[in-house]
């Protein structure tokens, strides 16, 4: 007979996979495990936040490891690599660095013609690279904080406020964001883009 055991939420125990490659071992539960997530990448919002960053820098594969390596790397030992494995979600994991650099090509293309406005450009280009999936996770945090970049640093526009709720549990404004990433992936943008503002 197993026991029935419940927790709260953020209290249930990370199991043995969940700790792989985790470089802080006191942590043993999921809500431990977000409060060093979350500090971490407000230190990397606010590196993004005082550094200078040119088109040419941010629209690379480097620069997009990199925001991925400031954002986990202080909790996990394999941010801003490339995930090892094919998942359910994303891509063949050998496609990682083309789809990478094709979908940097073409925001490139997109800003120098002005394909489409700003801030469909940004919202394209976070629905393209959370599409590809490239890290183990935290992608979909990974691509909102790479299309506030691009509205913020690029475009010198306000930072999208992503709905202004938790996104990473169970919630109203999680339920709205994943109905307009499920929208996006049938090329209509106009959920994700008032889902970003609202």
């Amino acid at each position: 007979m197993g026991l029935d055991l419940e927790y709260n939420r953020g209290q249930t125990p990370l199991d043995e996979d969940e700790k792989e490659g985790l470089l802080v071992p006191t942590i043993a539960t999921r809500e431990e495990l977000d409060e060093f997530e979350q500090q971490n990448i407000e230190d990397a919002l606010q590196w993004v936040l005082t550094s200078s960053m040119k088109l040419e820098t941010v629209l690379t594969e480097k620069f997009i490891r990199t925001i991925h390596k400031r954002m986990f790397g202080s909790v996990w030992k394999w941010a801003g690599d490339y995930r090892k494995t094919d998942k359910n979600l994303g891509i063949d994991k050998w496609q990682i660095p083309v789809e990478l650099n094709k979908l940097c090509g073409d925001t490139l293309y997109w800003i120098e013609n002005e394909t489409y406005p700003p801030e469909e450009i940004a919202i394209r280009f976070k629905h393209k690279i959370v599409c590809i999936h490239c890290f183990p996770n935290g992608n979909g945090r990974h691509s909102r904080m790479m299309a506030d970049i691009l509205i913020d640093r690029i475009f010198k526009r306000e930072l999208f406020s992503w709905g202004t709720g938790e996104l990473t549990n169970q919630s109203d404004s999680r339920s709205r964001y994943l109905k307009a990433v499920r929208a996006a992936d049938k090329n209509e943008f106009d959920l994700l883009l008032d889902f970003a503002r609202s």
